[in-house]
């Protein structure tokens, strides 16, 4: 399964024939490549972050400035923007001391990656 936007610039595939790393998320002119497994953590960070902005968006202003952090390893993720706008960046610690790296999302990549993501993952139930 591929998900591509390229007027928006991202890009969003599973292939459990690649083997391990079967996840592939990109964003403007970057791309990683995640394994099963972190992929579903990602998922459930992101599952988190958006328990947090929905817990407080009714007590927001459309102008209002938010910053939410959330760290469950090896993953950490910042959101940053107002409540119907906002950009993410993701850090990925490895475990594995494999590999580490740093995605970020502007706006409104960030929302339609998050949503996208979250799709795929609840779409292999």
């Amino acid at each position: 399964m591929i998900l591509l936007e390229e007027e928006n610039n991202w890009r969003l595939s599973k292939d459990f024939k690649k083997g391990k790393f079967c996840f592939l998320i990109g964003a403007n002119k970057w791309a990683v490549e995640l394994q099963k497994h972190e992929f579903e953590l990602l998922y459930k960070l992101l599952d988190k972050l958006n328990n947090q902005l929905s817990a407080i968006s009714n007590e927001l202003l459309d102008e209002e400035f938010i910053n939410l952090e959330i760290e469950d390893l090896p993953w950490y993720a910042e959101l940053d923007g107002k409540k119907n706008e906002w950009n993410l960046r993701i850090v990925f610690e490895s475990n594995e001391q494999t590999r580490s790296f740093e995605m970020y999302w502007p706006i409104p990549l960030a929302q339609n990656l998050f949503y996208e993501i979250k799709k795929m993952w609840e779409s292999m139930d």
